[in-house]
């Protein structure tokens, strides 16, 4: 009996381990971000409040991945493309002019994260594929030094009349 009973239990707990593990986060796996003309990669500098207005300084950036990304890391390094066969991680970044550009974001803009530090510890971080966050959310998160970097990470942001409308963080491996 206590076998049965044994086995019911861990049947019951995988159960329930799977079906939490199946509702976290908005999407499953990883989907590139489609390039589209309304759409600017870029290394996010500072999110602040100017003239009543919330603005981003970024500094565009050319991003590539799989296929593309091989390829113009072959065009550009190619002793280093020959020797590792293929951009590192499936991913390459060209930064060739790091001039900064400003961007007034909308006060309504959609931010969507994959992967941030969510209580100050770094023990809740885990990706969570697309997870949307609140703007001033995503202003604190940019703004807080002693969580994770989160300036290191490339965001696509999609620009409609004049504004930033969405925001999504580009996970790195």
């Amino acid at each position: 009996m206590k076998k049965i009973t044994l086995f019911a239990t861990l049947i019951i707990a995988l159960l329930i381990m799977t079906t939490s593990a199946s509702a976290v986060g908005t999407d499953k796996e990883y989907t590139p971000v489609p390039p589209s003309e309304d759409t600017v990669t870029a290394l996010i500098s500072s999110i602040k409040q100017e003239n009543g207005h919330l603005v981003v300084q970024a500094d565009p950036i050319e991003w590539y991945e799989g296929d593309a990304a091989d390829q113009k890391f072959k065009e550009r390094e190619p002793e280093a493309a020959e020797e590792l066969g293929g951009a590192p991680d499936g991913y390459y970044i060209v930064n060739d002019d790091q001039t900064l550009e400003t961007y007034e974001i909308a006060p309504d803009a959609k931010v969507l994260m994959q992967l941030y530090d969510h209580d100050g510890t770094y023990e809740g971080m885990e990706i969570q594929w697309n997870e949307p966050v609140s703007l001033d959310k995503y202003v604190a998160i940019m703004n807080n030094d002693k969580l994770m970097d989160m300036k290191s990470f490339p965001y696509h942001l999609t620009i409609k009349d004049g504004k930033v409308v969405q925001i999504v963080q580009q996970y790195i491996p």
